[in-house]
């Protein structure tokens, strides 16, 4: 029997009888080399086996047990054999199991002094065994500092329990293990307490999250990490017992027992497979070796459907895996810490009790004879908040009883209310809705959401599978109630919350906003279709379906207005105010919107993003309370954006000749004043009347805190490629641009501001070195002193190698007939400033761009004119600028 499972018996790949023939008269360069091409020829071997029968089982136990002959052989070989010392595996080497590229990790135990002799003989071998090809991880010490060792340092004790010996003699092992078994160090409970906090840490670095983009295999939450904590800690309380000894204590079920074998041999597969196609040791499934990984383990199709549906097994295995460990680990708690004797049970009701702050059932035929506690449980829990957590034994019997979540059971009067009742309850809705996806609950009672569980969509803009991401969006929609810090509930969410009439209507938005996710035809249309079925179902009024199916429907179409459109435009305002309706359904639709993008990736949640939604809410909110169907006229507007700027400039003293500052204003046109704010204005209007023609261009920089942002504001006379130049030398500043406004005066002078981010974090600048190293450079970049060129790719880039997405250019016309171009392509460095070299060969003037970056995905929206400044029409004009792009971005 091997550490884990019965061992399968398969021939040989390679003849380790060889090595009989060496002996002490063998030069040592024969040897070197004869030990180094049977471990060459034994990684060759268990490649091509793998590439056949992908039997991973096979190549970690055969290559532990080779590796092993090796060692054994060499260490003979080196004459330290015969001694009082002895040669052990440990680790995973120590387990049986040896993954292709994983380190080989030894003890070398002294039974005595380390004489000067042995000691030279031993670092020879150890160089050896790096000189053969195998990295070697050691240790020397003797059994009583190991032990010493051992007890202040968990790795080291786990690591020891786990050894075997290889070679050398029998005595001092069997005195380590006399020092380090047993209650003599880190007693079961200790070792277990130990284990547990360990093991959250490690999930806390991964936000505890299975959906990760690029998981680690080993580490992740549901990994091969969380399978072997708890063959350690029944390693510890059983006395060297595995996971099948585990099965016969009748700690795990058959059933149990093989999800685990079946969860850690797929883990097993995808691990070698990453070995062998890395050439090193690698536990994380980087995007560079999804695909590769994907093929190796037999998956085909077209485009992405290989790599997704490889991804969605590899979810759906970890959180079954996680869920049986956390029942498991749940098991060993209530068998290893807790007193029966000093246990506090308290009656809840006929149904279940309290047992030391958790709850549990009170006789194990609860959920056959009472279905409907299937859900009760988790209302309970809410309920009363003095309960910590479910008791492993009834997390068991919730398990094993889930097939009565059938039919039948969803369109029982009660199963529907107590479903109602958890969403409805003033706490730990989120938390609970968690709980029982984890358990298996939530996708048996709700079967649309069963079916995206572990779905992921092969980008960089989804970074947790659909079925975590919503749950996460229920959860940010719950912080905006109980906030943790002010960024869990943005500005204007506290307000419209309290205007919200029914909490509940948005969290079944939340759960059905992605649900048709993979399904053929529009996810938001048929998202709505089932909001409706389970709206209809669940006794909803026809009010309240039709507005969560409203805001399934719609829910991006705020994101969508917020970043592609030019919402200081009032006609945009007043299309999306029309489109929403009324206050309530802007409201919902508002939280509704922040939550998703803060739950699809919390890079993407910027203080831009958010300043965006924020004016578009507001916006619309003020025209709302107008007149029905009106909206603000561009005079209007324009006129009180100039008094307001006036306002601002005599506030700061800043002494502007009225006429002259007239006459400046006519010549920008009211578009100006329509798409930028009064702040802005009086800004533009210091930086430009500051400025005389010789000390042109003249480029500022302010932090602006009210939209999250910085801008960058370029005053130049018109020339060409001005684009192009201030884009590449932000880009060399690793500036993120967010938002391009191009204004040309009548006299010949250009205005363009960019909002911007620091690429790294996200954030705004705001520190005045920085402010002011922005502002020499993009100058200098525009008077020809410093470089032009775009920067090179970054590290932090890699994952935009793995995506390709064909470049597409298409033109429209907008509200005001004006000409718009819209960019997709691939994210690539400088490829703002690409984009602005084509447009200068065609002679084409940039008025304005709205830029938008979805993970890998660019969607980039471009104001355009003739140089005329009549509309881009011309279809042949419209081909060549194409073609430019196309080329460009290639």
């Amino acid at each position: 029997m091997t550490s884990l499972d019965a061992s399968r018996t398969s021939p040989p790949l390679v003849d380790t009888s060889v090595l009989a023939a060496l002996d002490d008269d063998t030069p040592a360069a024969t040897t070197r080399e004869a030990f180094r091409a049977l471990n060459i020829e034994l990684g060759e071997r268990l490649a091509g086996h793998f590439e056949r029968h992908r039997d991973a089982d096979f190549v970690v136990r055969h290559r532990a047990e080779v590796i092993g002959t090796l060692l054994a052989r060499s260490w003979a070989l080196f004459g330290l054999d015969g001694g009082p010392h002895a040669l052990l595996a440990v680790g995973g080497f120590g387990r049986g199991e040896l993954h292709p590229h994983s380190d080989v990790d030894i003890a070398i135990l002294l039974g005595g002094s380390l004489e000067e002799a042995f000691r030279e003989r031993l670092e020879r071998w150890l160089t050896f065994l790096w000189d053969i090809g195998l990295e070697v991880g050691h240790s020397v010490r003797s059994p009583q500092e190991s032990a010493t060792q051992a007890a202040h340092d968990l790795t080291i004790a786990t690591n020891l329990m786990e050894a075997r010996l290889i070679a050398g003699a029998a005595a001092p092992y069997a005195e380590m293990q006399r020092l380090t078994s047993g209650d003599a160090l880190w007693p079961a409970d200790a070792f277990f307490s130990a284990k547990l906090t360990e093991q959250q840490r490690r999930h806390a670095k991964f936000n505890d999250a299975f959906g990760q983009l690029e998981p680690d295999v080993k580490a992740s939450p549901g990994g091969l990490r969380d399978i072997q904590t708890i063959s350690w800690v029944a390693n510890r309380h059983f006395r060297n017992a595995d996971l099948r000894g585990l099965a016969e204590h009748g700690f795990l079920t058959e059933d149990e027992y093989r999800t685990l074998i079946e969860g850690r041999d797929f883990l097993w597969q995808i691990r070698c497979a990453l070995h062998f196609a890395a050439g090193r040791r690698v536990d994380r499934l980087l995007f560079d070796h999804q695909r590769g990984v994907a093929r190796a383990l037999g998956y085909s199709g077209e485009g992405n459907t290989p790599v997704e549906a490889f991804m969605r097994r590899y979810y759906r295995t970890v959180r079954e895996l996680a869920s049986l460990n956390d029942m498991l680990l749940g098991l060993f708690e209530e068998a290893i810490l807790e007193d029966p004797e000093a246990a506090r049970t308290v009656p809840l009701n006929r149904r279940f009790n309290v047992r030391n702050d958790a709850i549990e059932v009170r006789y194990p035929g609860v959920f056959r004879r009472h279905p409907q506690a299937l859900l009760e449980v988790f209302l309970l829990m809410q309920q009363n908040p003095e309960i910590k957590g479910v008791r492993a034994s009834t997390i068991r019997l919730i398990r094993e009883h889930l097939d009565l979540i059938d039919e039948r059971f969803r369109q029982d009067i009660r199963s529907r209310s107590l479903f109602l009742e958890i969403l409805r309850q003033p706490r730990r809705i989120a938390h609970e809705l968690m709980r029982m996806h984890r358990y298996g609950v939530l996708g048996a009672y709700l079967p649309p959401f069963a079916r995206v569980a572990g779905l992921m969509q092969f980008d960089l803009f989804h970074i947790y599978t659909v079925d975590e991401h919503s749950l996460f969006l229920v959860r940010n929609l719950r912080r905006f109630s109980f906030p943790r810090s002010d960024e869990d509930c943005p500005a204007h969410c506290r307000s419209a919350l309290e205007r919200v009439p029914k909490l509940d209507l948005l969290y079944v938005a939340g759960l059905f906003h992605d649900i048709a996710k993979g399904r053929q035809g529009d996810h938001s249309v048929l998202g709505a279709e089932d909001a409706v079925a389970f709206c209809t179902a669940h006794g909803f009024s026809n009010y309240d379906t039709h507005l969560v199916a409203w805001l399934v429907r719609n829910h991006l179409l705020m994101s969508a207005t917020a970043q592609r459109k030019d919402i200081y435009d009032p006609t945009v305002i007043a299309e999306f105010a029309r489109e929403v309706g009324d206050q309530v359904h802007l409201d919902y639709l508002y939280l509704l919107t922040v939550a998703d993008i803060r739950a699809t990736n919390p890079e993407l949640w910027t203080s831009w993003k958010a300043s965006l939604l924020g004016e578009l809410y507001v916006a619309t909110r003020r025209l709302m309370h107008r007149r029905p169907d009106t909206a603000v006229e561009v005079d209007e507007r324009v006129a009180a954006q100039r008094a307001e700027a006036r306002d601002l400039i005599r506030t700061r003293l800043l002494h502007l000749p009225p006429s002259r500052l007239q006459r400046f204003w006519d010549s920008l046109g009211d578009d100006y004043f329509v798409r930028h704010r009064a702040d802005e204005i009086a800004w533009h209007a210091e930086i430009a009347f500051g400025a005389s023609d010789d000390e042109l261009p003249v480029v500022a920089t302010r932090a602006v805190p009210s939209r999250g942002c910085t801008a960058v504001f370029v005053y130049a006379r018109d020339g060409d490629a001005l684009f192009a130049l201030t884009t590449a030398a932000l880009d060399r500043l690793q500036l993120d641009i967010q938002d391009a406004r191009i204004m040309t005066t009548a006299a010949g002078y250009t205005l363009d501001t960019y909002m911007v981010l620091e690429r790294e974090g996200g954030g705004a600048v705001d520190e005045n070195a920085r402010l002011d190293e922005i502002a020499r450079r993009v100058r200098a970049t525009l008077c020809g002193e410093a470089p032009a060129a775009p920067s090179a790719p970054l590290g932090s880039r890699r994952k935009l190698r793995h995506f390709h997405i064909p470049t597409e250019v298409h033109f429209a016309r907008d509200e005001h007939r004006r000409s718009v171009m819209e960019v997709i392509a691939t994210d690539q460095p400088g490829l703002l400033s690409r984009i602005g070299e084509a447009l200068e060969q065609c002679d084409v003037t940039l008025i304005e761009a709205r830029i938008a970056t979805f993970g890998e995905r660019v969607e980039d929206f471009f104001y355009i004119a003739d140089r005329h400044g009549r509309p881009y029409t011309d279809a042949a004009a419209q081909a060549r600028l194409r073609g430019l792009i196309v080329e460009a971005l290639a």
